[in-house]
């Protein structure tokens, strides 16, 4: 294998810089498939992976990208053959194993999955990591009794953003009919609107936390942000009501009380798409690729490797609009 392009992110003195070079294989981290990269998306966690003391990177220098769709040219393990496409997301990638953001990767076959029939490997990005994450988090919901026959109220909170936007979008696809969106930004409104969203509000709409108790507005909630809004969110509620949590955008920090939960009976939803068994994944990538594949309506930007600074820029200054791919070739 020949130098190829990446990304890669290093610390210089008491700053952390990042940019496309030419390197070799030899410095991919260790596996046993070694991946030719077709496309990354860019998601938060990617934003704060080039960030300093983001939280991310563990060591460097790095190559970020915490997702990936190719296609294999070399494997070590019977389970997969030169010339399959496949996916991977999550696990170790672009925090301490080198990433998507890459012509190449190397990857432990334990993290790889094979592409579903009736999914590209530009569709597989489109949803990618924020795709597989609302996914993730509609199933866990589902779960917990949210069902289109029993028109449930619905928020989804970052509406806009990677899992918001493909979240309204598979919800409306599900059949859902009464679904919420909330914004930020006046220019939101309509995009939310076209996602899926049939009604649109704003932060200042949901008032202050002030009553552990408040008004149940929402069935389920499917919660993209963290921090002050999910907090006022959890009195808003529903007896029975369930909301799912996988962002941190607004915060790390929940202020609560025991009330909504004893009084109500609400569950608060952990979602995590890092370290999702890899036996439990094939069987959502497949769902993604056929009952819930909308990705040939999502809200979507291609870029190149040299294009990544702007998006990353974008994200960080709360500008970022749906999803965006890397094609990495």
């Amino acid at each position: 294998m020949n130098n190829f392009k990446a990304i890669v992110v290093k610390e210089q003195e008491d700053e952390v810089v990042y940019g496309v070079e030419q390197i070799g294989e030899d410095q991919l981290s260790e596996g046993e498939v070694t991946i030719q990269v077709a496309y990354s998306s860019i998601n938060y966690k990617d934003m704060l992976a080039v960030q300093k003391k983001g939280g991310v990177i563990r060591n460097y220098p790095m190559i970020p990208g915490i997702d990936l769709s190719g296609t294999v040219v070399e494997s070590a393990d019977s389970r997969f053959q030169k010339g399959q496409e496949v996916i991977v997301t999550g696990f170790e990638m672009g925090m301490s194993h080198t990433g998507g953001f890459s012509e190449y990767a190397r990857v432990p076959a334990d993290w790889v999955v094979a592409l579903p029939e009736g999914l590209s490997l530009r569709d597989a990005m489109v949803f990618g990591t924020a795709g597989f994450t609302a996914a993730l988090s509609i199933l866990a919901l589902e779960k917990n009794g949210m069902d289109p026959k029993n028109e449930p109220k619905i928020l989804v909170t970052g509406s806009t953003g990677g899992v918001g936007s493909v979240a309204l979008q598979l919800l409306e696809k599900i059949g859902y009919g009464n679904i919420t969106a909330l914004v930020r930004k006046d220019h939101q409104e309509e995009v939310a609107k076209s996602l899926g969203a049939h009604a649109v509000i704003f932060p200042d709409d949901l008032g202050e936390l002030k009553k552990p108790l408040n008004k149940e507005k929402f069935d389920y909630i499917l919660d993209t942000v963290g921090g002050d809004i999910t907090s006022v969110l959890i009195p808003q509620l529903s007896y029975g009501g369930s909301m799912s949590m996988c962002g941190m955008a607004a915060g790390v920090e929940l202020k609560a009380t025991v009330l909504p939960f004893i009084l109500r009976g609400v569950n608060l939803l952990g979602i995590d798409s890092v370290n999702v068994p890899i036996d439990k994944r094939p069987a959502i990538w497949a769902k993604m690729a056929k009952d819930w594949n909308i990705a040939g309506t999502t809200l979507v930007d291609e870029i190149s490797l040299q294009e990544v600074p702007g998006t990353i820029d974008a994200i960080k200054n709360g500008q970022h609009l749906g999803r965006t791919i890397v094609k990495c070739q």
